[in-house]
């Protein structure tokens, strides 16, 4: 793997601990990371009472092309739609869910924005 290549997985290890310690700090709890399928990936899949919410974690460190917000594309939440019912099918019966995303154009607490429903279900 190129140094740079670890360098940009390493940064989004820590906005991925950053958004956990977030989200824990606001009453909802962590029960899975990184969820994968060959089609996608969930980065952080929470509770909040009893809503599933699946989460998706944008650093950005750039405002080039709109930040951590534009860079949520209509083939990102697809991919993550795919990931989230994949993770669905193998509970004995689907809750009520969400998508949220967590943005951030810097690796600061102060920084993040929390974005609730990003994602509209069918």
């Amino acid at each position: 793997m190129a140094p740079a290549d670890a360098a940009h997985l390493a940064r989004g290890a820590q906005a991925e601990a950053l958004a956990a310690q977030f989200l824990e700090r606001r009453g909802l709890t962590i029960v899975t990371r990184n969820f994968r399928i060959r089609q996608g990936e969930i980065d952080l899949v929470a509770r909040d009472g009893d809503t599933l919410v699946f989460v998706e974690v944008r650093l950005r460190g750039r405002r080039d092309f709109g930040g951590a917000a534009a860079s949520v594309t209509a083939r990102k939440q697809q991919r993550i739609v795919t990931a989230a019912l994949a993770y669905l099918a193998r509970l004995p019966h689907e809750p009520a869910c969400r998508f949220d995303a967590i943005l951030l154009d810097r690796l600061d607490p102060a920084a993040i924005v929390w974005e609730r429903d990003v994602i509209a279900r069918d």
